[in-house]
C-alpha cells in the first residue's frame, strides 16, 4: 500500500471516529420533547423548563436586541419570573413542530394580558438546537414592534 493511500486512510478514518463521537446517542423525539417543553412553560414551572437546557445556552431574542446571548440556567429562570410576573396568564400554544437534524423549529402562539390590561396574541418561530437531550441554542422570532 501506498503511503499516500495509509494518509488518506487513516484521514478517513478519523472523519469517522468524528462523527461517530459528535452525534447524540439517541435521536430526539421532538414531538415529545416539545409537549414536555411547552407543557413546563404554560405551567409556569421555570426551574423544570430551565433543566431542558445546558448549563449555559444561547439565545437570540428580538427584545434583547440582534445578537446572540449566552445565558445559564438561573438567568432563564430570573428572566421567565419576571415574564410570569408581569403577565401572570401567558400560554403559548403550538401551532406547528418542524424537526430538522439537531434543530426543531416550532411555531406556536403566546396569549396573555399585558400589564396595561390588553389582551394579546403573538406568533412566534422558535429554533431550538438540542444536543445531547439538552437545549443549547434558543433563538426565538416575533415582531417586535
Amino acid at each position: 500500500m501506498a503511503i499516500n493511500q495509509i494518509i488518506a486512510l487513516t484521514c478517513l478514518a478519523g472523519c469517522f471516529t468524528y462523527v461517530t463521537v459528535s452525534s447524540d446517542p439517541k435521536p430526539v423525539d421532538y414531538e415529545n420533547f416539545c409537549k414536555v417543553f411547552f407543557d413546563n412553560f404554560n405551567a409556569h414551572d421555570w426551574e423544570a423548563l430551565s433543566e431542558m437546557y445546558a448549563e449555559t445556552a444561547e439565545f437570540k431574542d428580538p427584545s434583547l436586541g440582534t445578537g446572540v446571548y449566552m445565558k445559564t440556567r438561573e438567568d432563564f429562570v430570573k428572566k421567565y419570573t419576571e415574564l410570569s410576573s408581569m403577565i401572570p396568564d401567558v400560554q403559548d400554544s403550538v401551532v406547528a413542530i418542524y424537526p430538522s437534524g439537531k434543530s426543531v423549529i416550532v411555531e406556536f402562539i403566546s396569549t396573555g394580558t399585558a400589564p396595561d390590561g390588553t389582551k394579546f396574541t403573538l406568533p412566534l418561530c422558535a429554533i431550538l438546537t438540542i444536543e445531547n437531550g439538552l437545549i443549547t441554542k434558543d433563538y426565538i422570532y416575533y415582531d417586535n414592534f
